[in-house]
This record gives C-alpha cells, sequence and structure tokens, in this order.
C-alpha cells in the first residue's frame, strides 16, 4: 500500500507540472494589463485529460492516505 502511495505521488506531481499556468499573468491584475485573466476558458483536449487524471489521482492519494493512518 505504501508503494501506491509512493507511485501516486511521483506520477501526481508530475502532472501537476504539465499543467498549463492559468496565472501567469497574476502581476498584471493591480495594472489591469490582463482582461482575460478571469474569464471563463474550457479546458480541451490534453489539458482536459490532465485535468481530470489529476482530480482522480489527488482523491485516490488522500483515500489510501486516510487508509493507512487509520490502520
Amino acid at each position: 500500500m505504501e508503494t501506491a502511495l509512493i507511485v501516486i505521488s511521483v506520477l501526481l506531481i508530475a502532472l501537476v507540472l504539465l499543467q498549463s499556468n492559468k496565472a501567469q499573468a497574476g502581476g498584471q491584475i493591480i495594472s489591469g494589463g490582463n482582461a482575460e485573466l478571469f474569464q471563463n476558458q474550457k479546458e480541451r483536449g490534453a489539458e482536459l485529460l490532465i485535468s481530470r487524471v489529476t482530480l482522480i489521482l489527488g482523491i485516490a492519494f488522500f483515500v489510501i492516505s486516510l487508509i493507512l493512518y487509520l490502520q
């Protein structure tokens, strides 16, 4: 079970690093330079897949950690 937790954590770190940086222009909020920052933009294709797999791995990480804690 500990091995699965390590594998999931490494995959989770890799997927988080692969995700696009949606707040890359966050410094322009004060100056008003980025009007598109808070617009609702839909994820498509690979970005959507990475997002969903990250969510699933995050939930699996939480559940496995909880199971190991309660044993």
